[in-house]
């Protein structure tokens, strides 16, 4: 079976576009055609235009809502407080750690001043010591009488530790080579020395 041949037959309906009337009739369609698509376009810029003008101009920023800024305000004065409280308290810290390290400066200069007149007043009580121990040797070697008389010249009390502190049996006979008044005042002071001393 052989089927028919119709290219020809095609090639009669189709019709040929020649002449001025075929361009002229394609440059109006295609005016028509770009009309239709500028006319939405158009009006689709004009109202793009119309929103945006309307909008407020915000810089690429967004402004937020008057609630939200006023919270937003609030934590913002709320962190400056909590910076100035804590500048405040290292500031404190830092002052109580300075007045400590001075105190315990004074402290250690006052436990060395302290430790230098101990000692001092160690070696001033030595050298009394030692000088009214010589003094006592002194007076223990003068005569009886000549001690006597000097012994009346000084004070009764310290006569009396002058003594007290020589041997018993140069006191006795310089005490007898007093007067006395002088003897009995003398006497008195170095019974009263030994009164409070507890008995064994």
């Amino acid at each position: 079976m052989t089927r028919p041949h119709t290219s020809g037959r095609w090639k009669k309906t189709i019709p040929s576009i020649k002449g001025p009337l075929s361009v002229l009739a394609l440059i109006l369609c295609i005016s028509v055609v770009l009309r239709l698509m500028g006319g939405p376009g158009q009006a689709i810029a004009r109202e793009m235009g119309d929103i945006g003008a309307s909008a407020p101009e915000t810089s690429g920023l967004c402004t937020p809502a008057p609630d939200v800024a006023t919270v937003l305000a609030a934590l913002d004065e709320r962190e400056k407080r909590i910076d100035q409280r804590e500048k405040f308290n290292a500031d404190r810290t830092t002052a109580l750690a300075r007045a400590e390290q001075d105190i315990t400066a004074q402290l250690a200069a006052l436990t060395e001043a302290e430790t230098d007149l101990e000692n001092t007043l160690a070696l001033a009580t030595g050298a009394a010591e030692n000088d009214v121990t010589r003094l006592t040797a002194v007076y223990e070697n003068m005569k009886p009488k000549e001690a006597a008389r000097l012994f009346e010249a000084m004070a009764p009390s310290f006569a009396a530790g002058f003594l007290g502190r020589m041997r018993a049996d140069s006191a006795a006979k310089v005490i007898q080579g007093m007067s006395p008044d002088a003897a009995y005042t003398i006497s008195v002071i170095l019974a009263g020395r030994h009164a409070n001393v507890p008995n064994e």
